[in-house]
């Protein structure tokens, strides 16, 4: 990979990672337009797209720390109820942390699965399948809304709450869906309101996506370290430096848009995209911008 195309990857990721529209799915097509594609890479360098693909998102999901520090540094300092027991009181403390836990515990069973089963793989080479999902998020996106917009203030997310929304995350395994949008309706559905929903998203991306770093890097170090030159682990920090910067800019400006005006716009921009793509595949041509 290049310098050039690093950038627009981590500036595509950056966008997209907590908006509705899939960064996984943006960040195939956006291999395809630029050319790195399976069939003209060799197994070094597809196996290390591959995992550029997972690791710049984490170097987004930094910018939920850094934007709500306080959610994440801060602790709750009250007094646990009386007769706890240690757990308990722990639990109390970190009550946050705790909610994270629980709401991870689905990813990390369900997306072990599909990578040792070889379905993640398959999937993130196939932009076909995120055509396909881009175009039926999008429609199930514009009624959303309506289906699911009667949360409350008063509402607050608990561990059943949580665990039901890392259930909803595990539908994100497919390219295409969107971990976001998947996170923040799983909230709505949970009677959270938008912004509610939002926010815990956010915050539930930070376990899920350092864990899937973790196990990238672990497997690209186990099968074959001679990715590890000089010039790619550059681009991979170039990356997540890039990712990190447009992703903190990009979160601000979503929670304020989709609080005001809802998912319907992020539907109508899926459906034109996944529609121009899946009829430029069913009629023969190349996403690549250079054959």
């Amino acid at each position: 990979m290049t310098w050039i195309e690093t950038v627009i990857i981590a500036i595509v990721e950056g966008l997209t990672e907590f908006l509705p529209v899939s960064s996984t799915g943006h960040m195939i097509i956006a291999q395809n337009l630029l050319g790195l594609t399976p069939d003209a890479l060799n197994e070094t360098d597809k196996a290390f797209v591959h995992a550029f693909t997972f690791i710049i998102q984490f170097g987004a999901i930094l910018s939920v720390v850094c934007l709500y520090w306080k959610r994440f540094f801060v602790f709750d300092n009250t007094p646990a109820p009386v007769g706890s027991n240690l757990f308990q009181r722990l639990k109390h403390r970190f009550y946050f942390y705790w909610l994270l836990i629980v709401g991870v515990i689905p990813a990390i069973v369900i997306g072990l699965l599909a990578k040792k089963s070889g379905l993640l793989d398959w999937l993130l080479d196939s932009v076909l399948v995120v055509a396909i999902m881009l175009v039926v998020g999008g429609v199930f996106m514009l009624f959303c809304d309506k289906l699911f917009n009667k949360g409350s203030d008063q509402n607050k997310v608990n561990e059943k709450r949580a665990f039901n929304i890392g259930l909803y995350q595990c539908i994100s395994v497919i390219p295409g869906v969107s971990r976001s949008m998947a996170t923040i309706v799983g909230g709505m559905t949970q009677g959270l309101t938008r912004q509610r929903a939002a926010e815990f998203s956010f915050f539930l991306a930070v376990p899920t996506m350092a864990g899937a770093t973790l196990l990238d890097l672990l497997d690209l170090l186990k099968e074959d370290a001679s990715w590890a030159t000089t010039h790619n682990i550059t681009m991979l920090i170039l990356g997540c430096v890039v990712a990190f910067i447009v992703a903190l800019l990009a979160m601000k400006w979503f929670v304020a848009f989709l609080t005001k005006y809802g998912f319907k716009a992020f539907g109508y921009y899926r459906i034109i995209v996944g529609g121009i793509i899946l009829v430029m595949l069913l009629t023969g041509h190349s996403l690549a911008m250079v054959d």
